[in-house]
């Protein structure tokens, strides 16, 4: 355990120098907006990236926009969705990422749940079709959404009945899994138990209860769950890790983990 990545998200301009600046070994940024639809921007400091990391030994993740929702049955929404996914992809293996992380997104009231697993199978389908993704696909567990794809463990295991055998990888939130109803005691040992892996792990405290369905990250420690909480969750998920928690106490989250685990 004495080699585990931890890290955090950090601003994209100079993730590397960001990541060193708080003691990372793991760094996650965007390439866009995450709010936004536009493409990745180009990103003429690639080889740079891709030096600092080898030589520094840390792990690179991307993280999609927010907005790409691959479930839905509005194809307005779907088929962009589908165009983004795969354009950052493709960004994300240029720079040397591990992997690619997004959301998993929900239908519409109205809408049954099972056209959302169909949806997200259809974009695994077509694209191994095509040779497959550059990368790992890591399908990040959400917060809240009665009609969302990834929030609660029996729609999870729904989802990976439709992705797994694609080889979809799994990136556990567990600010997202306390919200969602999770119990974070049991959390690794049934999502491992339903995806068969838990690529990484985005370690956040909550400022809400659990099972309220809010995404709201905060400090390690200052939160509703208990720090002992996520201590276990990381030692037993056994990978590497990213803190999404405030940029001011980040480093300090880090050394907490790194100490404590």
């Amino acid at each position: 355990m004495s080699d585990l990545l931890i890290g955090a998200h950090v601003r994209d301009d100079d993730p590397i120098g960001a990541g060193l600046a708080v003691g990372a070994r793991t760094v996650q940024f965007f390439l866009a907006d995450p709010q936004g639809w536009k493409g990745p921007r180009p990103r003429p400091d690639a080889d740079r990236l891709r030096t600092a990391r080898d030589q520094h030994g840390i792990a690179v993740y991307v993280h999609a926009p927010y907005v790409l929702n691959v479930a839905t049955a509005n194809n307005r929404i779907r088929i962009p969705s589908r165009k983004l996914l795969a354009q950052h992809a493709e960004a994300a293996a240029a720079i040397g990422a591990r992997g690619l992380i997004v959301h998993g997104g929900h239908v519409s009231k109205g809408d049954a749940e099972q056209v959302g697993f169909d949806n997200w199978r259809k974009v695994f389908e077509r694209t191994a079709a095509d040779g497959g993704f550059p990368l790992p696909i890591l399908i990040e567990n959400t917060a809240g959404g009665d009609m969302a794809m990834a929030r609660r463990l029996d729609a999870i295991a729904r989802l990976w009945d439709a992705v797994g055998e694609f080889g979809a990888g799994f990136c556990l939130d567990t600010c997202h899994a306390h919200a969602g109803g999770i119990e974070l005691a049991t959390a690794v040992e049934k999502l491992r138990g339903i995806t068969g892996r838990i690529d990484l792990v985005h370690c956040n405290d909550s400022r809400d209860d659990a099972g309220s369905g809010r995404d709201r990250h905060t400090t390690l420690g200052q939160g509703r769950i208990g720090p002992d909480e996520l201590v276990d969750v990381v030692r037993e998920a056994g990978g590497p890790v990213v803190c999404e928690t405030p940029g001011e106490h980040v480093a300090d989250d880090i050394a907490l983990l790194r100490e404590r685990v």
